[in-house]
């Protein structure tokens, strides 16, 4: 844990407040099914660190973010506890349509003391539309469902940020049928197959 104070410049408050979330995410586990049982041993790197990651991606200047299926908060509520502090402007709103989740995300948030979170209990499709300057999402769905979602979200350069696993190609390419887009692949750290997709440019295909 602690090489996250060189390698992201993480603050030991924000560090306190992440060994904080992963307390928490052991206790709850054992009243609700957040994670898969076989990836909490390891959270820290299965979940948190996987989250972190998408760091360095997340443009400095943006103002508003939305995490999509947010579950117990991963990659958003990470995210969300370390840009409190480094961009105290983003506002990050986590849609999770599972109430139990939500109870969880909003007992992390109050636990961490966060003032740039908004987390709303709703399906995505039901959810008001609002322009973001970053959109992500971690083991939602597909690619091509992502972006159906991401879509009227987004501005031409919107940002999206998918870590996705080792079918990323397959799922590029079936998207690519029904959406234009500009996308690169930043290699996933804790993933040897994994890529994280970043999307921007998109709009959909005439037919």
């Amino acid at each position: 844990m602690e090489n996250l104070i060189e390698k992201y410049n993480v603050s030991r408050e924000t560090l306190s407040k992440l060994k904080l979330y992963e307390a928490s995410l052991n206790e709850w586990q054992k009243k609700f099914n957040l994670v898969s049982k076989a990836s909490l041993p390891d959270a820290w790197n299965r979940h948190f660190l996987d989250s972190l990651q998408l760091l360095p991606l997340v443009p400095k200047d943006a103002k508003v973010m939305y995490d999509f299926g947010s579950g117990a908060g991963f990659p958003g509520m990470v995210l969300a506890v370390v840009l409190q502090e480094k961009t105290p402007y983003l506002k990050i709103n986590l849609i999770e349509s599972i109430k139990k989740k939500t109870l969880y995300l909003n007992f992390v948030s109050e636990k961490c003391g966060l003032n740039n979170i908004k987390i709303i209990n709703d399906r995505i499709e039901n959810v008001k539309t609002e322009k973001a300057d970053v959109i992500t999402s971690r083991a939602l769905c597909r690619l091509n469902e992502l972006l159906k979602y991401s879509f009227r979200f987004c501005r031409p350069e919107t940002k999206c940020i998918f870590p996705k696993g080792k079918k990323y190609a397959e799922e590029i390419s079936e998207a690519e049928k029904f959406w234009n887009f500009d996308y690169r692949l930043v290699r996933s750290l804790s993933s040897d197959e994994g890529m994280i997709i970043v999307i921007t440019n998109l709009s959909e295909k005439r037919r």
